[in-house]
């Protein structure tokens, strides 16, 4: 069975069949190019990217400095197949829902440029690789963390919490900030308190950053029957909720501080979570004054601040 649905092609007016056997070559290099965007597609790159931006700050905070080139590729290449993985399988069971929603439409189950099947083998063959690399290369608690946050992301939080409860973005969180616990527990085997520190950071961070998000796309998740908190709560639950986990992300952050962290990082971290608390604040304003709220806004600084937060986190490492 093919992995991509053929399409037909039909042949334009007066197309010569020498013409068509000379197109054939550049066919199927598009071809080839569309098969492999299709499966890049499925992985969500972009998430993958979030992803490792904090997990090698983690790295090499827990070393202390730069830990060995070797063993931060070997991560980024384990977390890259391991993220990839989850966001593989993710797609493969919202293949009902996905078609129902304009933002996701078009992804490639949706859009029948991948089967379900296909989709289904390529998410098991990543995630099997990638806790093998780590198991391989890095050690057992690290691997096991790895095998963890795959199963929960597609297991917990896809098949059941997502489609059940509000409080799925909340629960989903631990899958979301797991990379900080593997790369550090990769670099020294074991989790401390500046481990779970970060943890907490991008745990609480995640509410904010997707309930932007879904107050964007609330339409679609309602026509998708997903219970995102801005789709069944009123504004006044949505705002009281983004405003509180901002403010944790924020203490959380400077609860890192006095765990072996310089003022660096520690005033990055009153700075930049400063302004996140204040976007939080203005987009809840607007909802409550029943004003355009421009929810991307909260987004895209929220990405920013973590960034921001986890380069100084590496920065004060190499200090």
């Amino acid at each position: 069975m093919s992995m991509i649905t053929e399409r037909p092609v039909s042949n334009p007016a007066g197309q010569s069949p020498v013409g068509t056997v000379a197109d054939a070559p550049a066919t199927g290099r598009r071809d080839v190019r569309a098969v492999v965007a299709a499966y890049v597609a499925l992985t969500k790159p972009r998430i993958v990217e979030l992803l490792l931006v904090t997990t090698v700050p983690a790295m090499m905070l827990a070393d202390g400095g730069m830990p060995s080139l070797w063993l931060v590729a070997v991560v980024l290449v384990g977390g890259s197949l391991a993220a990839g993985a989850a966001s593989v399988l993710n797609c493969y069971i919202d293949r009902d829902i996905d078609q129902l929603m304009r933002r996701t439409k078009r992804r490639p189950l949706p859009a029948h440029t991948v089967s379900p099947r296909s989709a289904l083998i390529f998410g098991l063959v990543l995630a099997a690789v990638s806790v093998a690399l780590m198991a391989a290369t890095t050690n057992w608690l690290a691997a096991g963390l790895t095998l963890a946050a795959i199963a929960y992301y597609d297991l917990v939080y896809t098949l059941w919490l997502k489609r059940t409860t509000a409080a799925n973005t909340f629960w989903g969180g631990v899958c979301g900030a797991a990379p900080v616990l593997i790369g550090w527990a990769a670099v020294t085997g074991s989790l401390s308190p500046a481990a779970w520190g970060l943890f907490a950071v991008v745990f609480f961070w995640q509410m904010p950053h997707f309930y932007a998000l879904a107050i964007k796309y609330k339409d679609d998740y309602a026509r998708a029957g997903i219970p995102m908190l801005p789709v069944v709560a009123s504004v006044r639950r949505v705002n009281a909720e983004i405003i509180a986990f901002s403010w944790l992300t924020l203490l959380s952050s400077l609860a890192v501080w006095p765990l072996g962290m310089s003022p660096i990082y520690g005033v990055t971290a009153l700075v930049v979570g400063g302004i996140f608390v204040v976007e939080a604040h203005k987009l809840c304003r607007r909802a409550a004054r029943g004003e355009a709220v421009k929810p991307m806004r909260l987004f895209h600084w929220s990405t920013t601040y973590l960034t921001i937060l986890f380069a100084a986190v590496a920065l004060d490492a190499l200090l």
